[in-house]
């Protein structure tokens, strides 16, 4: 199997996550492998419950939002760190070889079409 061809598609999708992660959180100081939501910016003028509902609503949008990227994230990552100990490709459950086919769509995939479920 070509590590390197799905090496080389793992690191491109990640970059583009990275990016779309960074429009709505920032990593978690105290955590590298968090994220956190970013509160949308601006003032908000305590009298104006509409404008803080708003900015409440955008928060919690950002959350959910980011709760998917990181996860797509992490299995990215994973996926990485299986290239480098040469267990990529391999199903978890049953250990046999991955589909080609399923890696070229989900190259983060950690199982089989026949143990997917």
């Amino acid at each position: 199997m070509n590590t390197d061809h799905y090496k080389k598609k793992i690191e491109e999708e990640l970059a583009a996550v990275e990016k779309e992660l960074a429009t709505v959180g920032h990593k978690n100081p105290d955590n590298a492998n968090d994220w956190e939501a970013t509160p949308d910016e601006g003032e908000i003028l305590e009298s104006d419950d509409q404008e803080v509902a708003d900015k409440i609503t955008g928060y919690e949008g950002n959350t959910a939002i980011l709760k998917q990227l990181e996860i797509r994230y992490n299995e990215l990552t994973d996926a990485l760190g299986r290239i480098s100990d040469g267990t990529y490709g391999v199903c978890s459950v049953g250990g046999e070889p991955i589909e080609e086919a399923r890696l070229e769509a989900n190259p983060a995939a950690t199982t089989c079409v026949s143990h997917m479920q």
